[in-house]
């Protein structure tokens, strides 16, 4: 039985406040595992985890590996480019011929919006989205907000800045609907080509289109990547344009907090989303993001498990 009131975790519009709570609090204890000499914990031993992951990714799937290995769980890597589905197996008899192996936990990456409920509907397996198509990044959303409760102290009214590719972020949507459930403020920018054509989707987001603005007085600045592979060719007329409008610089963040953290889900186009000067400066937390990657999908694994907080 799940330490949390939700079974699997597909996204977090329409999670609560407690279990948010729950993942963030559990994660900040397996923090602070990462940083024994000795960093692994027997919660996970006996359980399989099966990493399905359709679409590249280096980061998400390094740290869910990390995160398993840490837990003491067994761990089976799937790579869609070198499995039966180039051979035109179906997703869902992937799943059941995986299933048949006895498995307990599926971590799936997919370019298809839904995939990770289409698959707990069709498995006795719990179900963990690590990003599915145009619709939610879950863990990243909560990787950040620890992030910035270790800085700030707490996610109440803070002012939360997101910019960029908002039209095809994952990590946006997430970010939104976590962050407002926790009380804090988001205000979402980004070019007119890379806002969702139907922006009342984002319940709860202010919009802004002049950058300046939407830095103001903020307590994070988070910067996306802009995401090409998802593009049309006429969205952005280029690079430098881009960078011109709506890039993070020195002189932009002047306008924000004096102590506003800086923020990336990476991988990150230096010179174009953010200055390097920026990404490597004291108010970045890009690589604390990282490392707090493990420790909420430590945690996210633990209580849908069964792990009991507290």
């Amino acid at each position: 039985m799940s330490a949390l009131e939700i079974k699997h975790l597909f996204g977090l519009r329409g999670v609560s406040k407690s279990d948010i709570s729950t993942i963030l609090d559990t994660a900040s204890e397996f923090r602070q595992v990462l940083e024994r000499p000795v960093k692994k914990v027997p919660s996970l031993r006996g359980l399989t985890v099966v990493n399905l992951f359709f679409e590249n990714s280096t980061r998400t799937r390094t740290s869910f590996e990390l995160a398993e290995k840490r837990l003491s769980a067994d761990t089976v890597n799937f790579s869609s480019s070198a499995s039966s589905v180039k051979k035109g197996e179906s997703l869902l008899d992937t799943l059941q011929n995986i299933e048949a192996m006895k498995i307990d936990l599926v971590v799936v990456r997919h370019q298809g919006t839904g995939v990770p409920r289409f698959l707990a509907k069709n498995s006795k397996a719990i179900i963990v989205n690590a990003g599915d198509g145009a619709n939610e990044h879950p863990t990243q959303a909560l990787l950040d907000m620890l992030t910035i409760q270790q800085h700030l102290g707490s996610l109440k009214n803070k002012r939360v800045t997101i910019i960029g590719d908002i039209r095809h972020s994952r990590v946006a949507r997430s970010n939104l609907w976590g962050l407002t459930t926790m009380g804090a403020k988001v205000t979402l920018c980004s070019p007119s080509t890379l806002t969702p054509r139907n922006t009342q989707f984002f319940e709860g987001a202010f919009w802004e289109t002049n950058l300046r603005k939407a830095v103001t007085d903020a307590d994070v600045v988070m910067s996306l990547r802009l995401q090409k592979e998802r593009m049309e060719d006429s969205l952005l007329p280029s690079m430098r344009e881009y960078r011109n409008y709506f890039g993070i610089t020195g002189e932009l963040l002047e306008h924000a907090n004096p102590s506003a953290l800086i923020m990336h889900p990476g991988p990150i186009n230096r010179g174009v989303e953010l200055d390097s000067e920026m990404a490597d400066s004291k108010h970045s937390v890009i690589l604390e993001q990282v490392t707090n990657g493990v420790a909420v999908r430590m945690a996210v694994l633990f209580l849908l498990s069964g792990g009991r907080h507290g």
